[in-house]
């Protein structure tokens, strides 16, 4: 059975996960605005400055394994960008993008939760 330091971890986790994602994804899209869709060039600092906090938001998780950390944020990171691209950029994923991002996500869960 979980401890509630645990469970607390696991919520820190999740939410630190979904931060970065916002930070590092929300990031390379301002960024690409500004290169791709002409948009002003602040655009691109605002990105900058975007993708500088999710590197700080990536050390605040518990776990102290660097490797692990990135390694189980490849799969936020897959997963969450197909979510933005539906929500900014009216994308329609294929049922194989679904499937595929729900298998990182497994992969995550696999990586962070695990009992060792």
């Amino acid at each position: 059975m979980d401890t509630p330091q645990e469970t607390v971890n696991v919520f820190k986790t999740i939410v630190l996960f979904a931060l970065a994602a916002v930070a590092e994804i929300g990031g390379a899209w301002l960024v690409w605005q500004a290169v791709r869709e002409g948009r002003e060039w602040w655009w691109a600092g605002l990105g900058v400055l975007a993708l500088g906090a999710y590197g700080f938001v990536a050390t605040l998780q518990p776990d102290a394994h660097f490797g692990r950390i990135l390694a189980a944020y490849g799969g936020v990171f897959v997963a969450g960008s197909l979510v933005w691209a539906v929500v900014f950029d009216g994308f329609r994923p294929d049922r194989w993008d679904i499937t595929g991002s729900l298998v990182c996500l497994l992969g995550v869960a696999v990586i962070m939760f695990a009992r060792r």
